[in-house]
């Protein structure tokens, strides 16, 4: 007997990506929902201390920040 087993697809996961405006390819990221809602509550003090300095210097070291999407992975 053949039995097909179905798995719920992983959820996605996204980020909030504050890209530098002077080092290509760096920046800071940090997880979010898909609408880009970062839960201040469940990072670290230092990742915390970092996204509230990302915020404040936008426009003069990092771009506006931008939700990714990460692809799930497989296991």
């Amino acid at each position: 007997m053949n039995t097909l087993l179905q798995t719920a697809p992983a959820a996605a996961r996204y980020e909030l990506r504050f890209a530098s405006l002077f080092a290509e390819g760096r920046g800071l990221s940090f997880p979010c929902d898909a609408e880009g809602h970062v839960d201040l509550d469940a990072l670290s003090s230092r990742a915390r201390l970092n996204y509230l300095y990302a915020r404040t210097v936008i426009g003069r070291e990092f771009s506006m920040p931008a939700v990714r999407c990460e692809a799930p992975t497989l296991h």
